[in-house]
């Protein structure tokens, strides 16, 4: 909170990250929102990132894919890997813009290449399906055993299946 009322921009975007999941304070998606609004105004990826989530899954706003869509921009051109990974997801879906599974890929790939999990997790999902790549069952087994060796509960689900199925491993 010292922080953040002295404009710390990643205080700002704590403390609002805070108030959404209720940690230490009472929930509250009203004050999350103004908090990381805050953050994400003077250009702080990861706070861009969050008001990105806030817009997409309505907390403390209305539902806005549209919004949602520019603050992920923001934070993945800066190199945000939960931002290119939320960015990727809007692609892949179409919300909020026209779904492109090319750019899905190319936002999920800069992502994964981070280390991010989801990212990795989601790149294997589109070689596993072939969309905006060639299906490659090898690199989804490549992609899932990244975000399943640092805990990520779907990449594991998704390699386990890969394996219960002999799909891209020997």
């Amino acid at each position: 909170t010292k922080s953040a009322e002295q404009g710390y921009a990643r205080g700002q975007s704590n403390l609002g990250v805070m108030y959404e999941y209720g940690n230490g304070v009472t929930k509250d998606y009203k004050k999350a929102v103004e908090w990381i609004t805050k953050a994400a105004e003077q250009g702080y990826a990861p706070g861009q990132s969050n008001l990105g989530i806030m817009y997409q899954n309505g907390h403390g706003v209305t539902k806005d894919y549209k919004k949602a869509f520019e603050w992920y921009t923001k934070a993945a051109e800066q190199g945000d890997a939960s931002g290119q990974c939320n960015l990727g997801v809007m692609y892949d879906r179409g919300n909020g813009v026209t779904k492109d599974d090319k750019k899905a890929l190319e936002w999920y790939t800069k992502s994964a290449e981070q280390g991010y999990a989801r990212g990795q997790c989601n790149l294997g999902y589109m070689y596993r399906n072939g969309h905006g790549v060639t299906k490659d069952n090898k690199k989804a087994v490549e992609w899932y055993t990244k975000a399943a060796e640092q805990g990520y509960a779907p990449g594991q689900n998704n390699l386990g299946y890969m394996y219960e199925n002999g799909d891209g491993v020997t």
